[in-house]
C-alpha cells in the first residue's frame, strides 16, 4: 500500500520537476531583455537622479598629506583628552 501511495506522489509531482526554471539561463543566471547600451543608459539615468555623476569610489579620494594627517591626529586626541576631563 504505502509503495502504491509513494508511486503515485512521485507520478503526480514530476511535471513540476520537468519545467525549467523561469527566467533562467544555461549558467543559472537570470535572463535579461536589456542590452548592454539599454543598461549603461538606465545606469547613467539613475546615477544622474541621485546626484552621483562621475560614479567615483568615494574611498580613493587619494592620500592625505602628511602635515594635515599629523594635525589631525592631534586634533582627534586633543578632543578625547577634553571628553575625559568632563
Amino acid at each position: 500500500m504505502r509503495v502504491v501511495l509513494l508511486l503515485a506522489l512521485t507520478v503526480m509531482a514530476s511535471p513540476a520537476f520537468a519545467q525549467p526554471a523561469k527566467g533562467r539561463g544555461p549558467e543559472g543566471r537570470p535572463t535579461s531583455s536589456m542590452s548592454h547600451e539599454e543598461r549603461r543608459r538606465l545606469r547613467e539615468d539613475v546615477d544622474s537622479a541621485r546626484g552621483n555623476y562621475d560614479r567615483r569610489d568615494p574611498r580613493r579620494q587619494g592620500r592625505m598629506p602628511p602635515e594635515e594627517r599629523e594635525k589631525l591626529r592631534r586634533d582627534v586626541q586633543d578632543a578625547n583628552r577634553d571628553l575625559r576631563k568632563r
